[in-house]
Parts: structure tokens; sequence; C-alpha cells
């Protein structure tokens, strides 16, 4: 990391979900330039924050070991290992049909996601914009709903469902909605409402924004990520 202040998370975490993870809500937490955190058995592995004009959101099962830190701007940087879901990004709190600009780096040995990434309630819904993505692609297993074409891609979309999954209200039963790209990048811009309204044609409404970050996502897989959002 650069000579700025920032936010330091060590975490230490379990076990897990499957290939296709959900993550469960963060809880609230000041920023803290100066403190280093250990996130173990002792305490829950989730914190949320407000980091220089951004929302931050870190969650990690146990058996996940690695750091993430805050950075200048929208700036973050993750690294992870071990077992487990991991999910971790800046954004806004609550999300809209925003277009956003992004840069920097996406390294995963394995199943990890980049992606734009957040929640709505009523509908409760769980949502992907994927831009990158490791080893395994997380459309395997969902159904396939059309195509849209924005930013110069054309991205799969895909819905699923989690039953009895963790989730923003806690353990509930929701729907997963994704668009994955069908050429990766990392970086670029990702226009929203042009999926959000494509995904409204194909029957996959949203409801009212929770929060939406550009997303570092990984499960039992290793690697490093170094991302600004705009």
């Amino acid at each position: 990391m650069v000579a700025f202040p920032s936010l330091l998370l060590a975490f230490a975490a379990v076990a897990g979900a499957f290939a296709s993870p959900s993550s469960k809500p963060a809880e609230t937490s000041a920023d803290n330039s100066t403190a280093l955190f250990t996130l173990d058995k002792r305490s829950i592995p989730n914190g949320t924050g407000t980091n220089n004009g951004y929302f931050y959101s870190v969650y990690a099962e146990s058996g996940v070991t690695g750091t993430y830190a805050n950075g200048a701007g929208g700036r973050y940087s993750v690294s992870w290992g071990g077992t487990g879901d991991m999910v971790v990004g800046k954004g806004w709190n609550p999300g809209s049909a925003r277009t956003i600009n992004y840069s920097g780096s996406f390294s995963p040995n394995g199943n990890a996601y980049l992606s734009v990434y957040g929640w709505t309630t009523s509908p409760l819904i769980e949502y992907y914009i994927v831009d990158s993505y490791g080893s395994y692609n997380p459309g395997s297993g969902a159904t396939f709903k059309g195509t849209v074409t924005s930013d110069g891609g054309t991205y799969s979309v895909y819905t699923a469902q989690r039953v009895n999954a963790p989730s923003i209200q806690g353990t509930r039963t929701f729907m997963q909605y994704w668009s994955i790209r069908t050429s990766k990048r990392v970086g670029g811009t990702v226009t929203t409402a042009n999926h959000f309204n494509a995904w409204k044609r194909l029957g996959m409404s949203l409801g009212t924004f929770n929060y939406q970050i550009l997303a570092t996502e990984a499960y039992s897989s290793t690697g490093s990520s170094t991302i600004t959002v705009s």
C-alpha cells in the first residue's frame, strides 16, 4: 500500500458454503484508519463503515485468512487464502442505477469473482454483475434467462434460488440475479441501469436498494485484488 491512512483488517475464519456462495450482512462500524482488527472465532468476521466518502463491507468466514486495507478515495486492497467464503469491496449505501468506473488488478488462483455486487429488499435479491472470475463460472448450475449487451461486452443472465441461506435479513430464502461477462476484463465502466432494465424485461424485478459495492469474492481459493472504484 502507498503511504496514506488506511483501515487494515486481518481476518481468520470457518467453513462453508458452496461454489456459488452468498454473504452474511456486515456489521456497521466506524472507520478507524490506524486500528488492526483480528477477526477470529471470538468475533464475528463482518465489518462495514465509510472511508474517504465511500461505503465499504468486509465479510469472511472462518477458514479464510488474509488482509483487507482501505486506501485513498475508492481504493481497496485484499489478499486471501484458506477455505470458506470471503466478500469485500467498496461502493455506496444505498446503491442505485449508477454508472460505475473502476480499475486495478484481480489475480485469483481458483474460485473468485470480481463484480458489482449488492442487495435489494422487498423483494430480497442478491445481485451480481460479474466482469471477471477465476476457475469457476458462477453461472454453472443456474437458470439461463438471456443476454444483455453493455459497455462493449455481452453478459449472460442467470437466476438462482438460495434456500435458508445467509442474507442481509438473516437466514432467508431469496433469489440471486447474475449478469456474467462472456469476455473477462478487469477495469472499465459498468452501466448498471442496462443490466437492471434488461433483468426487468426478463421478469427479474429488483426492490429497494441496500448496499452496492465493487466486490472481490472468493471461495476456498487464494489470490489478491487491488481495485479503485468511482
